[in-house]
């Protein structure tokens, strides 16, 4: 009979240990989804534009650089992120031939961009907070 309750008290004992270090992992794994993804590639998450297949992808290095492609152009930024608040700044505009509702686009971004005040990251969504909310995808290619 000894021998049964010693048997049992070292299986309750392993699963204890295997509940503690699985909700360690769980933790570790539900911080790092809740990260600011530095160095992955983030799609708006929206259609493209008529007449066009692109859409706007964004990139943040850990330094903060950020290349940013628009509807129609790109620019280079730099993003300061502490904790929830992100402050975004901008460069000039790499003009490309596009149609003008489609640099108006390209302006429309660059001034949300420039608004945002705070993000969030929910899985494989990225949302920027501001005047006007962008939702990214985090790009799994």
């Amino acid at each position: 009979m000894d021998r049964l309750w010693l048997t049992s008290a070292r299986a309750m004992a392993l699963a204890c240990c295997v509940v503690a270090a699985s909700g360690a992992i769980c933790g570790a794994a539900r911080a790092a989804e809740a990260a600011f993804p530095y160095g992955r590639e983030l799609m708006l998450d929206v259609p493209p534009m008529k007449g066009s297949k692109r859409v706007p992808m964004l990139e943040v290095d850990e330094k903060g650089l950020a290349d940013i492609d628009l509807w129609c152009g790109s620019v280079k930024g730099q993003m300061v992120i502490a904790g929830d608040t992100i402050t975004i700044l901008t460069g000039n505009k790499s003009e490309g031939s596009c149609p003008p509702e489609r640099a108006q686009a390209d302006d429309d971004m660059l001034a949300a961009l420039n608004q945002v005040t705070n993000w969030k990251r929910e899985g494989e969504i990225l949302t920027l907070i501001g005047a006007r909310s962008m939702r990214f995808r985090l790009q799994t290619n």
